[in-house]
């Protein structure tokens, strides 16, 4: 999830409420799986109520030592993390992986030696370019939250299309459309799927760096692939495995569709961002947020697409 400007006036506006030195953070795993953990994100937008933790996080426990799915927004939050994930395995954590530059799923891989953190080469050039931003716009909304938290590069790139960790391969997907590289990941001992920000369940989906096109693309790729429960970037887990797919391919293709009618029917921004939301999506949390926020990312490139200038020129 990238910040937006309403997200960073709401968090500096709480940080005046809460207290100057940040709480801790609570680590709760919750079994999933043979030796998977879920650590669940806040359902909300990133927040000094939170200290960022909105994304989800995975702990798989392999014979060679202790594998994360994402590391979460601060170095805070990796280490105790960390000391939960040590004292549930009783291995060290060998291997981070980061399946896209959002700052709530890596900015905590500031707590691990760089050299066992592992992305797509798209997402390493992605942070290399825009990674200071992000860490920024976090030490701007979360204050005393990302104390400590440098931006940091992760050091292996992801070219190949599975690790083995001692007898326990996890699968490696290389995907785009959320962002311009997502990575997800199937255990093939318990057959999940962890999906990263390609997968939301029961809370609306985020398009700050989305290619819509990409994004269903994938979803059809991660549909056609064998496996189990999913584990969604955002949201509870999806037991089933499909209902994170099929929801989140749901909200872009109906918010494609409702933003270009928009456009055509010449509402402005506010306007459009105060369009009627369908009944079944009534139970994804950030609904109008993120409907509001997508406004701001899409709207302007549908306005080129679709209102060409009378003169022909080019905008």
């Amino acid at each position: 999830m990238i910040l937006s400007r309403r997200c960073l006036m709401a968090g500096m506006a709480a940080l005046a409420v809460h207290p100057a030195v940040a709480a801790d953070y609570a680590i709760a795993p919750e079994a999933i799986g043979d030796g998977i953990w879920l650590v669940r994100g806040a359902d909300a937008p990133i927040a000094a109520d939170n200290g960022g933790a909105i994304a989800n996080i995975a702990i798989i426990a392999t014979p060679a030592g202790t594998v994360f799915w994402e590391c979460g927004p601060s170095i805070r939050y990796a280490r105790a993390l960390r000391q939960v994930a040590e004292q549930l395995t009783g291995k060290p954590v060998i291997r981070v992986y980061v399946s896209h530059l959002h700052p709530d799923h890596g900015m905590g891989l500031a707590a691990f030696d760089p050299a066992i953190v592992a992305a797509l080469p798209g997402t390493i050039d992605a942070l290399r370019a825009e990674g200071q931003g992000y860490a920024d716009g976090m030490y701007r909304l979360l204050g005393d939250w990302m104390r400590g938290t440098d931006l940091m590069l992760p050091a292996k790139a992801i070219r190949q299309d599975a690790e083995d960790f001692g007898g326990r391969t996890l699968r490696l997907i290389a995907l785009s459309g959320h962002s311009g590289a997502d990575l997800a990941l199937i255990d093939a001992q318990t057959g999940l799927l962890l999906g990263g920000d390609l997968l939301f369940h029961d809370r609306a989906p985020s398009t700050p760096t989305a290619d819509l096109a990409a994004w269903r693309d994938s979803l059809n790729r991660l549909e056609s692939l064998p496996h189990k429960g999913a584990v969604p970037g955002h949201g509870p887990f999806d037991p089933g495995g499909t209902a994170a797919i099929d929801q989140t391919r749901d909200w872009i293709d109906w918010l494609e569709q409702a933003l270009t009618a928009a456009v055509q029917g010449g509402l402005d921004m506010v306007e459009a961002g105060e369009i009627a939301i369908p009944d079944r999506f009534a139970s994804m949390a950030a609904a109008r947020y993120e409907l509001q926020r997508s406004v701001s990312h899409l709207y302007p490139g549908l306005e080129t697409k679709l209102l060409p200038r009378v003169d022909g020129a080019e905008r």
